[in-house]
């Protein structure tokens, strides 16, 4: 029998992590493996992994990108306001994911060409997106998404004879194709072979400039997806509406094993975590524990998960 590699290992132990949360839920708390409980977890823990693709790319690559909550919020609200203004849904989705791509790129550039780190850039100019959107709606965002979004996206929702909304197959469809593009395009082996040696990689012909600026706006692209969403999801708009997942998509990476100092990693492996997360905090909240303090425990689980993780030797010390 085959051994598991230790990128499998990890991915396998966040899945029974998971399964192990879910059975606990289940013994502590009445209802908590019931179908409107699990539809409610899986369309959270699909938010959660898809807004988590960009910042996969980015750990793979050496970088952090911090900037995704604002550009979910950023996304949340230019949304509800174009569309509420009568523009076209279509073209409000082309418009927003281009300028988050644009914005992702700036990231991406800024952070390779000047040599400065990603965290301090995505998280100033996160920060200038959100001051951005707050002066043009002066802090009462308006608007909302269209119907077919929000079916898209509702807990009641449901595809043929299956119990779940659009959203479930179609991020299980997006999830195979993030893991083929990883293992098996040019763009995947270039991505890890930046993140394991960012000296050695110019030599094999990779522009790291390049491979920097379009990862972030990958990542922003995604992180824009997630806000249109969310917006479906909440039914308004809310400036805000992604500060949950400052923290929790870096976690979800680390839980899955993606190194925190590159090179190395699993888009299933980040699946695997959003799942564990998202147990948490339903089972968190399930217990009685109050908004505040399920945001503290959370916090505490990403502190310690991301000190031990982050400890890992980079690849190329290993070779």
């Amino acid at each position: 029998m085959a051994r598991l590699t230790s990128d499998q290992a990890r991915v396998f132990g966040a899945l029974i992590v998971a399964v192990a949360l879910h059975l606990t839920g289940t013994a502590l708390i009445e209802g908590y493996s019931s179908e409107f409980s699990m539809r409610a977890m899986l369309v959270l823990g699909s938010l959660l992994a898809i807004a988590s693709i960009g910042q996969t790319l980015v750990v793979i690559i050496g970088g952090i990108d911090l900037s995704i909550p604002f550009i979910i919020g950023f996304a949340n609200v230019v949304t509800a306001q174009l569309y509420g203004g009568g523009m076209n849904f279509a073209l409000v989705c082309a418009i927003v994911i281009g300028l988050a791509c644009l914005i992702g790129a700036l990231n991406g550039l800024i952070s390779s060409s000047l040599k400065l780190h990603p965290l301090i850039v995505t998280l100033g100019i996160g920060t200038i997106v959100q001051g951005s959107v707050l002066l043009w709606t002066g802090g009462f965002p308006s608007g909302s998404a269209p119907e077919s979004i929000t079916e898209f996206v509702s807990i009641g929702g449901s595809v043929g004879f299956l119990p779940v909304p659009w959203l479930v197959p179609c991020f299980i469809a997006l999830a195979a194709i993030v893991t083929v593009a990883l293992a098996r395009t040019a763009y995947g082996r270039r991505l890890f072979a930046l993140g394991s040696n960012p000296r050695a990689a110019p030599l094999a012909l990779i522009n790291p400039v390049a491979m920097w600026t379009v990862t972030f706006a990958i990542s922003a692209a995604f992180a824009a997806v997630t806000g249109i969403l969310l917006l479906g999801f909440t039914g308004s708009a809310y400036g805000e509406v992604g500060q949950p997942y400052l923290f929790q998509t870096i976690a979800a990476v680390v839980i899955g094993g993606t190194a925190l100092v590159g090179g190395r990693g699993s888009y299933l492996g980040t699946v695997a975590g959003a799942l564990v997360l998202t147990e948490i905090n339903t089972l968190l909240i399930g217990i009685g524990l109050q908004p505040s303090l399920v945001q503290a425990v959370l916090g505490v689980v990403i502190v310690v998960l991301v000190s031990f993780y982050g400890r890992d030797a980079h690849v190329r010390t290993t070779i």
